[in-house]
């Protein structure tokens, strides 16, 4: 083999080791891209885990109405745990909860998990939303459950728009200056003018 084929081998195997080198950095177990998180809240106290926790508010910011905890909550326990409170520390709302079905509190089953918020899930709702939790805004929420006690976090506050207008609240009032909704049930005609003539 020349010279010339000799050192075009050497620069070859060189530039395969620096590109093989670069691309580690973008592969495997320990890719640097494996370290990035997602923004959603998530913490994990004992057996009990809470992922993807939000408070989401009404999709018009004008709206004063009813808001939203939103969370999965995950029980690696043994034994099923129900949630007993949802609270905002640093605020004077309260979170009411119901169960997906009947009447009950919302039960985490053992080895299983809970979604909160959503068509056909539990629920959360923060009655005085407009007022308890600004957009844009990271807000303490403190899930307390029956065995694990309270876990708490932080909780991005996003309106009820594009990914998070299926998880938001089921009540959304009219923005300011629409037009208002008839109530109540429509009288015939007939039976109003009736009534006039008497």
């Amino acid at each position: 083999m020349s010279r010339s084929l000799r050192r075009g081998a050497l620069a070859a195997t060189a530039i395969v080791f620096s590109i093989a080198s670069l691309s580690a950095c973008g592969a495997g177990n320990d890719a640097q891209t494996l370290g990035v998180r997602p923004d959603n809240a998530a913490v994990s106290v004992d057996d009990v885990k809470i992922q993807n926790a939000l408070v989401i508010t009404q999709p018009d910011a004008a709206v004063k109405g009813p808001a939203v905890v939103s969370a999965t909550v995950f029980n690696n326990g043994s034994a099923p745990q129900t949630l007993d409170s949802i609270t905002l520390p640093g605020t004077t709302a309260t979170v009411k909860l119901k169960a997906a079905e009947g009447t009950g509190p919302i039960t985490v089953p053992a080895m299983g998990s809970v979604i909160i918020g959503g068509k056909g899930n539990a629920s959360a709702t923060i009655e005085t939303g407009a007022e308890a939790a600004k957009n844009g805004n990271a807000q303490e929420v403190v899930f307390k459950l029956s065995k694990t006690g309270d876990v708490g976090l932080q909780a991005f506050v996003v309106p009820a728009t594009s990914y998070f207008k299926d998880f938001g609240p089921v009540e959304v009032p009219k923005p300011p200056g629409a037009e208002p909704t008839p109530t109540g049930e429509a009288t015939p005609s007939g039976e109003a003018s009736h009534e006039a003539g008497h």
